[in-house]
């Protein structure tokens, strides 16, 4: 070899090292995952997944509708990304607490925070607690096209089940839409640990991005908008340490 060529050898060397180095780390981690006892339940949970067709989100849709008295005024609670990117026209926005359900990644994400291979978790609302977050009124036009952008965002699938729920805010309280988890479907999960939920988050990415990314925004719209949630604070902050 000639003395000139070395610094590129040298050069290659290195960049062929550090492609090699995260290579295996990568592989460690997706290793390190699938051991993960919960990741093997979803992947059971996966091959069975099926998306609704529009047909069946429709008849979701207006069966949730037709429980109303009157399709006006209708308010929707958001504790996930709605509070973030809710992808609707609102009129009206307050902060709202709703009793007897608490927010939770207990939710395996497939498609938009993960893929059937590395499955990854978005929130839903568990049974006991209370969980703090907006209410948004919609206005009484277009209510069925607003409704059907909904429904094709958070009823994908048969995994949450939309109810009517009183949502207290400092005006009073308000029947609002709210989409709580289904805990009898195999997507659901709800014995993780910390470090479980982190290692997964860590390590899924969907249509919509990363689900770390989806974890973190939601907690950091939830404290601009004035909602204390320590446990997902905490959650996200051990998040960005091990992205660091």
């Amino acid at each position: 070899m000639r003395i000139l060529d070395y610094p590129l050898f040298l050069e290659l060397t290195i960049i062929k090292t550090i492609v090699s180095v995260k290579l295996f780390i990568q592989f460690r981690i997706t290793v390190a995952t699938f051991k993960i006892p919960a990741i093997q339940k979803a992947l059971a949970h996966m091959q069975s997944f099926r998306l609704w067709s529009e047909e069946e989100r429709e008849i979701s849709m207006l069966q949730t509708l037709g429980e109303l008295e009157e399709q006006k005024n209708i308010w929707i609670f958001g504790y996930g990304s709605l509070v973030w990117r809710p992808e609707f026209t609102y009129e009206e926005s307050r902060h709202a607490i709703l009793e007897g359900y608490s927010r939770s990644l207990c939710l395996w994400s497939c498609v938009n925070r993960g893929t059937p291979e590395q499955p990854g978790l978005v929130f839903g609302l568990k049974h006991g607690g209370i969980c703090e977050g907006r209410v948004y009124r919609i206005p009484n036009e277009n209510i069925l096209g607003q409704f059907r952008m909904l429904w094709k965002r958070e009823m994908p699938s048969a995994s949450y089940v939309p109810m009517w729920l009183n949502c207290q805010t400092e005006e009073g309280i308000v029947k609002a839409l709210v989409f709580v988890m289904d805990t009898e479907t195999d997507a659901y999960i709800g014995d993780l640990s910390e470090d479980e939920t982190i290692d997964i988050v860590l390590n899924a990415s969907g249509t919509y991005g990363p689900c770390h990314e989806y974890v973190i925004q939601t907690s950091d719209a939830l404290a601009r908008s004035g909602v204390k949630d320590d446990e997902l604070c905490c959650l996200s902050e051990k998040i960005r340490q091990r992205l660091r």
